[in-house]
């Protein structure tokens, strides 16, 4: 089909004839498609942006003879255009940044972060007291989750005898902690 053709297709259209409107998305649909492929990069909002390019094409064709572009060159500006709309239209506007001042960081804040850190230490040194293999133990069940019958085994004493480590070691490391 040559420019002159379109030129027609689009003419008729702004006329609001149905027939041409139709031929012209049968012959042009195909390049427009793979313009707002190329703008969108994601082939379902594409497909949707093109309806709304031929609505506004179907809308807008008396505008085509005011400009001096090429027939094929307006279609592809129509529809660059109206993609190009859809991505500013997915940023965030100023007053939605400014919205996202108010919503809190689930991270804790520096003071927290000193208090942990002490408080991280202090355990610490309370479990440098503790014998290596006890304290090693209840970093393995409290800290690192494994289970009493894994740390037995890895210690190499009965389970019941784990869980008296523990449970000891625990009540020694809260007598640290209220020093």
């Amino acid at each position: 089909m040559t420019p002159h053709d379109i030129t027609k297709l689009i003419v008729r259209t702004s006329m609001k004839d149905r027939g041409a409107f139709d031929l012209l998305y049968r012959q042009t649909s195909a390049k427009l498609f793979g313009v707002c492929l190329r703008v969108l990069r994601d082939r379902a909002e594409a497909e949707e942006a093109l309806q709304e390019v031929y609505v506004k094409i179907w809308t807008k064709a008396d505008r085509f003879a005011v400009s001096e572009l090429s027939p094929i060159s307006w279609l592809v500006a129509v529809a660059r255009n109206h993609c190009i709309d859809r991505l500013r239209a997915r940023r965030p506007t100023a007053a939605a940044l400014d919205e996202a001042t108010e919503v809190s960081d689930p991270n804790p804040g520096p003071e927290a972060m000193a208090v942990a850190s002490g408080e991280r230490r202090r355990i610490d040194d309370c479990l440098d007291e503790l014998d290596a293999d006890r304290a090693a133990a209840v970093r393995g069940a409290y800290l690192s989750g494994d289970s009493y019958a894994d740390l037995a085994t890895r210690h190499g004493v009965p389970l019941n005898t784990m869980r008296t480590w523990l449970r000891r070691s625990l009540l020694k490391l809260r007598e640290c902690l209220e020093r």
